[in-house]
């Protein structure tokens, strides 16, 4: 099993990166905030790996922190979730906000996060809550961000997520508006409040 890939950056989306180990390309599905912590094509990544087998199929899912490989090998052990809503899920809501929410059973957070229905939302509950460690690891945010992206791109990120263009625009202009020449994760994760309904 493949358990941590170190290379260079070849391709990145919001949905996956392609890492050249070696000459060899490694296609990773990852979350949109391991996407906005990624250097520019060309730069040296290091990532924790999930390998998923199936019989028909092997898939790597890929994590800068500890903490969210945590989460994710937690969420799909629980009924109904898969490899992938895992990802969008951790895409939709910080990992930190993630875990306070199943330790506080906040059934309506959850449900904001797209592709997580209310029964969803109270089986991660059930299963999880007490699974939780007390605090979020330091881990989660010491890596470094990359530079401002543009609108285009954050866009590209939301509607991966599942939101239409009218939400998403609306989210990235009155992020933009508040904070025009913020640092492309601190602008996509306001724009994830916004669109939400997290947003003060």
């Amino acid at each position: 099993m493949i358990a941590h890939l170190r290379g260079r950056v070849l391709r990145k989306s919001p949905q996956e990166v392609i890492v050249d180990v070696a000459g060899v390309g490694y296609r990773v599905a990852i979350p949109v905030s391991t996407f906005y912590r990624l250097g520019e094509e060309g730069t040296e990544v290091s990532l924790r790996v999930h390998t998923h087998v199936r019989e028909d199929a092997l898939a790597l899912f890929g994590f800068l922190t500890a903490h969210e490989q945590d989460l994710f090998e937690r969420l799909i052990q629980v009924a109904g979730v898969g490899p992938k809503l895992a990802v969008n899920i951790l895409s939709g809501i910080e990992a930190a906000e993630l875990a306070a929410a199943l330790r506080g059973s906040d059934i309506a957070r959850l449900t904001r996060v797209p592709g997580v229905g209310k029964k969803t939302a109270e089986r991660l509950v059930v299963e999880l809550k007490d699974k939780m460690p007390p605090v979020a690891a330091p881990e989660a945010e010491e890596v470094a961000a990359t530079e401002a992206t543009p609108k285009e791109d954050i866009l590209s990120a939301l509607a991966h997520l599942g939101y239409s263009r009218g939400e998403a625009e609306r989210g990235v202009d009155r992020a933009l508006r508040e904070n025009g020449s913020g640092r492309f994760e601190d602008l996509l994760r306001r724009a994830l409040q916004i669109v939400s309904g997290g947003a003060r």
